[in-house]
């Protein structure tokens, strides 16, 4: 993995400290071209990995892509699966066997909706699952996946239930179809950790909230360290900045400093933020090799 990946809450109106900046960013950001401005001035700064939801925009976004390979010759996308609201408005609209055939591949649609049918009637989970990820998946076609991620909405959901064989499937199923390396987005990373394990998920890809603060790290703040510290997991930073609490400089210098974090995950919708936190991490943690 890169050491910066770029992220999309700024995109959909997402701010975890203000509101206001979340409706302006959303009001900004209702043309696609004006997402692909942002994400062109982090490519041509080095930033070659896009960690983004499978929002309708982002199918967009991968067009645009795959329309231009010699620009994009090294644009990759992790996507982070599923996108809830996506699909609950769907349901609302379409009601749930039309939901499954608005997102189902257009390419064998029908075997894909038998599939569908059967594992619905049987109430077989993992032919479910495996559905929604191709689904989900269909957007990327053409373009790099080395790493699918399983949405922190979902991850969390299936931790506190305790239904912890779902992170098997996905993970099995993400390798075997795609090629790809599972990862997972929680809330909770020392928990999720443990749960991973007892499914025999060794040394797992896991994004999280980790800052110098502790803002939203679910679990304790010594939990996170103690895992970090351990080598059980290819950690991904995100919330690095705690939403502006922490200075840049002061949040990448504590980040680079701890074992185990391999990426850092963030986003901007400005020049000068995305210079100034490549600058950072290429001092840090050392320059990317894609740069």
């Amino acid at each position: 993995m890169d050491r910066l990946l770029f992220g999309d809450n700024q995109f959909f109106g997402i701010n975890h400290m203000s509101e206001e900046k979340a409706r302006a960013q959303a009001m900004r950001f209702q043309e696609t071209q004006a997402i692909m401005d942002v994400l062109d001035v982090a490519y041509d700064a080095g930033i070659r990995t896009f960690a983004c939801t499978t929002h309708d925009r982002i199918a967009q976004v991968a067009e645009r892509v795959r329309a231009d390979p010699a620009r994009y010759a090294d644009f990759t996308f992790y996507p982070c699966m599923p996108y809830a609201h996506k699909y609950a408005n769907a349901v609302t609209e379409h009601g749930m066997m039309g939901a499954l055939r608005e997102f189902m591949p257009k390419d064998g649609l029908f075997a894909t909706a038998l599939t569908g049918a059967r594992t619905l009637a049987t109430k077989e989970v993992e032919g479910i699952e495996k559905v929604l990820i191709d689904m989900e998946m269909k957007m990327f076609r053409g373009t790099k996946t080395p790493v699918i991620f399983m949405q922190n909405v979902f991850v969390d959901l299936l931790l506190g239930m305790g239904f912890t064989r779902a992170f098997r499937i996905f993970h099995d199923h993400v390798k075997t179809e795609y090629g790809a390396e599972p990862g997972y987005i929680t809330m909770n990373m020392p928990m999720l950790l443990d749960a991973l394990e007892r499914e025999g998920i060794e040394r797992p890809i896991i994004c999280s909230n980790i800052n110098k603060i502790g803002f939203r790290m679910s679990g304790g703040y010594d939990a996170y360290l103690d895992a970090l510290r351990s080598g059980r997991v290819r950690a991904i930073a995100m919330s690095v900045y705690a939403s502006g609490a922490i200075p840049a400089d002061e949040a990448i210098h504590w980040i680079s400093e701890l074992p185990g974090v391999e990426s850092i995950l963030f986003g901007a919708s400005s020049a000068a933020n995305i210079h100034g936190t490549k600058a950072l991490v290429d001092r840090y943690m050392g320059r990317e090799a894609a740069a």
